[in-house]
């Protein structure tokens, strides 16, 4: 990783972090240590409408700024082409009148960097630059890759690009605020369900099938949580109900909420759990953000095998054909995923939660 200028006198940040859920509670470690760095400056944040809930709260940023991507897209595919590029002349205005000082990419994609670029600021960074995103910077960051000795933290990426901006490594904490109203609904529906006061939410879903865990696990699981004293909650979107209604049917303790929060409300749920044990998902990196015992189960996708401190556990077995990201070469029986069986799960869940009380 290349060394950065040194840091000068910045009144207003935008970081452009369009999505995804779990990428923007990982980089959301860059308001602290941007804070740290420029303890007086404005920090706005640009973000795609599925991902806003996850920011609205945060005091810590000046405002969250929603790309309306969306209805763009729909005036263009309804042929209203002049229409939408007339709406994207207008955005682009409102961001260069913003006056940004420095603006962070640390998505590094095109559609990111094309925001930087529109906002004009004279400073503009990004993060692993992909589709030729870096020729719309004026620095590109490309992390270190860890020593061979050396367990790669989690969001070890967006950390390696605060410190290029400056900030010391101790600066960068994941900060996800969790607003008042989400908690109590929240708190609301778990008693409803008769939750209880201990709780472990169980993040069994995410976007591609080889980053789950091996489904019958999950009620093994449920047992051994009730013997830890703690309930299995499900939680999840609206696309994962099929799913979690096949979960919980194989056992009659699992509580079965997915799909009945908005994501704001799911985030307070989690801050509230006992513990979290998930796959690679946005809402096991919610309870790292929000300090709760959490059980990360890896396989297919390249892992984070640390997290900040005793109270995460990254389990992950390495196989000749891991990680295999999204060309998986075992015919969907996820060996890797296997390799995690349910008492090796129950050891670490036990384990987080006792470095968590002391």
């Amino acid at each position: 990783m290349s060394t950065s200028r040194p840091p000068k006198a910045v009144d207003r940040i935008l970081i452009v972090r369009l999505s995804a859920l779990g990428d923007v509670v990982l980089s959301s470690g860059l308001i602290p240590a941007l804070r740290s760095q420029w303890p007086e400056a404005q920090i706005s944040w640009l973000v795609e409408p599925a991902a806003a809930p996850l920011l609205k709260h945060n005091p810590r940023l000046h405002e969250v700024i929603v790309l309306p991507s969306a209805r763009w897209k729909s005036l263009w595919r309804d042929g209203q082409r002049l229409q939408a590029l007339r709406e994207i002349w207008r955005f682009r205005a409102s961001l260069r009148a913003a006056k940004f000082d420095l603006v962070i990419d640390p998505q590094g994609l095109l559609k990111s960097g094309l925001m930087a670029w529109f906002s004009g600021a004279p400073r503009r960074v990004n993060l692993k630059p992909r589709e030729s995103s870096q020729w719309l910077m004026h620095e590109s960051v490309r992390p270190a890759l860890p020593a061979a000795s050396e367990l790669p933290i989690v969001a070890h990426e967006y950390r390696d690009l605060a410190v290029y901006l400056g900030a010391e490594p101790s600066s960068y904490r994941m900060d996800l605020a969790v607003g008042e109203a989400a908690r109590q609904q929240a708190r609301r529906v778990l008693a409803q369900a008769d939750a209880g006061p201990s709780y472990a939410v169980l993040a069994a879903f995410t976007t591609r099938p080889q980053k789950h865990w091996i489904e019958g696990n999950w009620t093994g699981l449920a047992d051994g949580l009730l013997k830890q004293g703690l309930k299995p909650v499900l939680l999840g979107g609206p696309s994962d109900r099929a799913a979690a209604q096949r979960i919980a049917a194989s056992h009659p303790a699992i509580i079965n909420l997915v799909g009945q929060f908005k994501l704001d409300e799911t985030a307070a749920a989690v801050q509230d759990a006992s513990l979290l044990i998930g796959v690679d998902t946005g809402l096991t990196h919610m309870a790292i953000a929000l300090n709760r015992p959490t059980v990360a189960l890896f396989g297919s996708t390249t892992p984070y095998l640390r997290g900040p401190d005793a109270r995460t556990q990254v389990l992950y077995e390495r196989l000749d054909c891991s990680p295999c990201n999204r060309k998986p070469t075992c015919n969907g029986r996820f060996d890797c995923m296997r390799q995690l069986d349910v008492a090796r799960v129950l050891k670490a869940a036990a384990e987080v939660q006792q470095a968590s009380k002391t």
